[in-house]
């Protein structure tokens, strides 16, 4: 798979920096972000391929985020991430736009898998526009 820019968003710190610091060690290309005003503030100034969102945030919640991205960058592919065993949430959110919903916690091979899907579908629109 070539090289692609991904941006990973949750709450959880602990989280979050283990994840990033797993993808980057894979050679993946990644940047995170602890809310959804920081991740909308980062594709402002600069593009991502696939996000990984979670649903469950504080103040901006990842259904919120999700439509704010999908105004600014609808070709971004985004995967929602939830704990909270909300299947609603993710239905909601491939309603919204996203490409799909994983449960935490979740195997890096599996959401590695989940991402290699949704950047294929985000060439293959590309190509097709």
């Amino acid at each position: 798979m070539e090289k692609f820019k991904m941006l990973v968003v949750d709450d959880e710190t602990d989280f979050l920096e283990t994840i990033v610091k797993r993808l980057k060690a894979r050679n993946i290309e990644v940047a995170g972000a602890e809310s959804g005003y920081q991740a909308l503030d980062l594709m402002d100034r600069q593009d991502f391929d696939v996000v990984i969102l979670d649903v469950k945030m504080p103040g901006m919640d990842g259904i919120e985020t999700l439509r704010e991205m999908k105004k600014k960058k609808p070709r971004t592919e985004v995967i929602m991430l939830t704990g909270h065993a909300s299947v609603e949430s993710g239905i909601q959110g491939m309603q919204l736009g996203a490409f799909d919903y994983v449960m935490k916690p979740v195997a890096l091979d599996e959401l590695l898998e989940k991402v290699r899907q949704a950047y294929e579908r985000k060439l293959l629109q590309e190509s097709a526009a």
